[in-house]
C-alpha cells in the first residue's frame, strides 16, 4: 500500500508563502496523477491543484496564479508552492491521487493564514 505523508504547513501572514511537500512510498509514482486537496473549517473538501504523469497541471480558480504543483519523480514527491496567501486559504491540506483513493488519505498539514 502506498503511503502519502504531507508536511510543510504552518502559520503565515497574509501575502506570505509556504511550500507543502507530499512524500509517496511505493512504486509507480511517476505514472500517477496527483493532487492537493484542502478542507477549510465548515466547508467540504476541495481539489485545488493537480499534476498528471506528463506534468500537465490544473488549478481551481481561487488559486490560479498563486499556487503551483511541481513534482519530483526521482524523489517520489509532489509539492504545493503557495504564494500571496490569503486568510481564505486557511485549511488542512492533503495530497492524494487523482481521482482520490479512500485508503490513501494521510494526516494532512495545517495551513493558517492570518490577516
Amino acid at each position: 500500500q502506498v503511503q502519502l505523508v504531507e508536511s510543510g504547513g504552518g502559520l503565515v501572514q497574509a501575502g506570505g508563502s509556504l511550500r507543502l511537500s507530499c512524500a509517496a512510498s511505493g512504486n509507480g509514482f511517476s505514472r500517477k496523477s496527483m493532487g492537493w486537496y484542502r478542507r477549510a473549517p465548515g466547508k467540504q473538501r476541495e481539489l485545488v491543484a493537480t499534476i498528471n504523469s506528463l506534468g500537465t497541471t490544473g488549478y481551481t480558480d481561487s488559486v490560479k496564479g498563486r499556487f503551483t504543483i511541481p513534482r519530483d519523480n526521482a524523489e517520489g514527491t509532489v509539492y504545493l508552492q503557495m504564494s500571496s496567501l490569503k486568510p481564505e486559504d486557511t485549511a488542512v491540506y492533503y495530497c492524494n491521487y487523482v481521482p482520490w483513493r479512500e485508503d490513501s488519505w494521510g494526516q494532512g498539514t495545517q495551513v493558517t493564514v492570518s490577516s
